[in-house]
């Protein structure tokens, strides 16, 4: 997935701003982005703080690792039992 440009902090702070009043198309103006990725990334961060922002990336970013290490195993796991196929009809 595409990094955002934007700062989780900055993202939380663009959907205060839309809640608080400010028109969408203002907000989307004056951050420069589209109002398909603002609310994109409202139903992502909308109602966080920036504290929960982090631990949420930090969550993400775990399970990505663990998601590679899953799949390295199942290989892993695919080439042991081919070549344990391969020697037994040996």
């Amino acid at each position: 997935m595409r990094k955002s440009r934007f700062p989780e902090a900055q993202i939380i702070g663009m959907t205060k701003e839309q809640e608080a009043g400010m028109p969408t198309a203002e907000a989307c103006r004056r951050h420069g982005l589209s109002t398909a990725t603002f609310y994109k990334l409202k139903a992502k961060y909308g109602g966080m703080h920036v504290s929960e922002a982090a631990r949420l990336k930090a969550l993400e970013d775990e399970n990505a690792k663990l998601k590679r290490l899953l799949a390295d195993t199942m290989l892993d796991n695919v080439v042991l039992k081919d070549l344990l196929g391969k020697n037994r009809q040996h």
